[in-house]
């Protein structure tokens, strides 16, 4: 999916989210602006109460290397990756789901925060993290006092498969199963919840970020070329595919540095081959989600062959997963309407309907 086209889904569900929760007036965010955050590896997008998803930016911060200040964050700080000077230093705080450099996630948290919170906001406010269901109690914690260091009056965090499963509006609290598989840039979450819980899930380090590595290295291996993840993230999402595509293979020119005679060269490749570079990866999160339909009870395994699952994230952008599931499981497989706005909306509908998820599994 294009750049162009993701923030015009975004800015639709803005506007209905602000027709769905009208009622919520402008005095109430007079006195405060509460946000959820889907504080993603590869994106992070922000919802404020009443108003919906104000801010989708990518995760990375651009910092000053002898003074350590934010100087860009979100797509100014992502266009200076790979072509900073020495002086600069254009970095990604977020890795396999959690906090990796603690001071620079809280700049682009302070950042990010001050962008959506009107002056006139008396209080600070409170802010729903959504954070992958496998994380520690340090990393929990991390993310807890970088978002009060960065201003929060108080921090709940979500796990993302309810948040997730909540922003494609499954029937969670129902007494039936609900399967969702989000695919992010750092964590795949896999989850069947039923009565408002998680009955099993899995947190899998193994997502977009992968992707990019595995094309970074085939490219290198294959070609002698070398190409920076953009690039990589490029090719995943124009020719990368799960399935094969029949008669509608795709193709497209790659431009890197060749490594033995260090020159700039182009190089063309193919839909067949980026396939084969995904399927190691791909395969890992299928045999995860196979584990995960083995552990459920069978009074909820029954109920999934009818419901079957749902794909959210990123990664369900990736062409013909789903069919690769529906052929792998037998399951019927849906794609979110909006997959890259799942986590977020679900941490702004627990924002506007607390009951959402006020039964969710404690964290």
């Amino acid at each position: 999916m294009s750049q162009q086209k993701s923030f015009n889904l975004k800015d639709k569900l803005a506007n209905l989210s602000r027709r769905a929760f009208g009622k919520f007036g402008s005095l109430s965010n007079f006195f405060s602006s509460d946000i959820g955050i889907d504080l993603g590896t590869a994106n992070t997008l922000v919802y404020v109460r009443g108003k919906g998803i104000v801010l989708a930016e990518p995760s990375v911060v651009s910092v000053d290397a002898n003074t350590n200040e934010v100087l860009a964050v979100g797509h100014k700080a992502k266009a200076m990756l790979g072509k900073t000077p020495r002086n600069i230093i254009a970095v990604r705080p977020m890795k396999d789901g959690v906090i990796a450099d603690f001071e620079i996630a809280e700049g682009m948290l302070k950042a990010l925060i001050k962008r959506v919170t009107p002056s006139s906001v008396l209080f600070r406010p409170k802010i729903i993290i959504a954070v992958p269901s496998g994380i520690t109690d340090v990393e929990k914690r991390a993310v807890e006092d970088s978002a009060l260091r960065a201003g929060a009056q108080e921090v709940m965090l979500i796990e993302e498969p309810m948040a997730a499963a909540i922003g494609v509006d499954l029937p969670v609290h129902e007494p039936a199963a609900n399967m969702i598989v989000d695919i992010g840039g750092g964590t795949t979450e896999i989850a069947i919840i039923s009565l408002g819980g998680i009955v099993e899930s899995r947190s899998l380090r193994i997502a977009g970020d992968e992707f990019d590595e595995c094309i970074v290295n085939y490219m290198r291996r294959t070609y002698n070329l070398l190409i920076g993840p953009r690039t990589a993230e490029e090719i995943k999402i124009t020719i990368g595919s799960a399935y094969p595509l029949g008669d509608h293979e795709l193709e497209m020119e790659v431009r890197g540095r060749d490594q033995v005679a260090g020159l700039p060269v182009t190089k063309r490749i193919n839909s067949v081959e980026i396939r084969q570079c995904l399927f190691e990866p791909l395969q890992q999160i299928i045999e995860s989600i196979k584990l995960i339909l083995e552990k459920s009870p069978p009074e909820l395994a029954s109920d999934l062959v009818e419901r079957g699952m749902v794909l959210a994230g990123g990664g369900a952008l990736i062409k013909g997963l789903d069919k690769a599931l529906i052929k792998e499981t037998g399951l019927p497989v849906t794609i979110a309407p909006y997959p890259l706005l799942a986590v977020c909306l679900g941490t702004g509908k627990a924002l506007e309907y607390p009951d959402k998820a006020r039964k969710k599994k404690s964290m």
